[in-house]
């Protein structure tokens, strides 16, 4: 009895510095292998592995449109933008928009970005407030968000979901403006 105590007494031991006996040590202490380098566990001696077929990534949506025309009208028409337009909502758009955008379509969303104006894109980007970008659906520029068109490249490994519709709503709200700004005028 009384050693089974003083075992008890020395498990009990609150020294962090010497936790005591491993269990299973080749379990705790397992080997890590870098992810490019060889492995004599597997029949291949590769360590990274291919995901089991039919894998998704816990943040990744199945994007079930192809980088086409005929594509990108169908989304237009099944696509529905979730999001209302709250000012919550059009302030994130406008966030994604300075982060991605900005660069090529410009504050205003006209197309004369830093990178056409300086001349290190030649091609100039479409105005996204013009009349040709109003007459999209939304589901038409989450889909052009999502997988680029022509010379603009897809976006959609870059910006979640939830941010492409929302910057939908500030495309919306630029598209607005400009219509106001043209009435205005007249």
């Amino acid at each position: 009895m009384l050693a089974f105590l003083f075992m008890n007494l020395l498990a009990c031991d609150r020294d962090r510095n010497h936790p005591g006996w491993d269990y299973f040590p080749d379990m705790f202490y397992s080997t890590a292998y870098e992810t490019n380098s060889p492995n004599p566990n597997f029949k291949d001696g590769m360590t990274m592995r291919t995901p089991v077929e039919g894998t998704v990534s816990r943040e990744f949506t199945p994007f079930g449109y192809t980088n086409d025309p005929e594509s990108r009208i169908k989304a237009g028409k099944e696509l529905v933008n979730p999001f209302l337009a709250t000012q919550e909502n059009i302030s994130r758009g406008r966030e994604v928009y300075t982060t991605f955008c900005i660069g090529c379509h410009g504050i205003k969303g006209e197309g004369d970005g830093k990178l056409f104006t300086s001349g290190l894109y030649t091609l100039k980007p479409l105005s996204l407030a013009g009349s040709t970008a109003g007459k999209l659906r939304d589901g038409e520029i989450f889909h052009t968000i999502t997988l680029g068109i022509r010379s603009m490249g897809a976006h959609g490994s870059q910006i979640l979901p939830d941010d492409r519709w929302k910057l939908v709503l500030y495309i919306r709200t630029l598209q607005e403006d400009e219509k106001r700004n043209t009435e205005n005028k007249k």
